[in-house]
């Protein structure tokens, strides 16, 4: 049998306020308006199958039959996921993340504070 590992660990999704694995904020704070059809059929089917870690390790195959997706479209729909920070992948494992108040959690790239930039260049202390 696989272990399986969170691959954002502070980012392990629970029930919210509301009673729902599904959280109201995708509708409150306009997440779903950023979605189109296929990441939000994308999104709903990992939230269903996913443990109680948010995990999964459904295969791109499998998905697309189940959500009458072609390949490219499902790769649109979990870069777009991925990039509204609602889910992690690594092949072959799936994340469905918590949605979270506190931007330090959400992965940022190379982002630096302002203070920091401004030191670097020699126009801070």
């Amino acid at each position: 049998m696989v272990e399986k590992h969170p691959i954002y660990p502070q980012r392990i999704r629970k029930v919210p306020r509301q009673f729902s694995w599904i959280d109201q904020r995708l509708v409150r704070e306009h997440y779903i308006d950023r979605c189109c059809h296929r990441s939000a059929a994308l999104y709903l089917f990992l939230v269903t199958v996913a443990d109680a870690q948010g995990l999964s390790y459904y295969g791109d195959r499998s998905i697309c039959r189940r959500l009458a997706m072609d390949e490219e479209n499902l790769q649109k729909a979990r870069q777009e996921l991925v990039r509204l920070g609602l889910i992690a992948w690594q092949r072959p494992l799936y994340q469905v993340l918590a949605i979270d108040d506190d931007s330090k959690s959400r992965p940022r790239g190379n982002l630096q504070p302002l203070a920091q930039v401004l030191q670097q260049i020699g126009g801070a202390p």
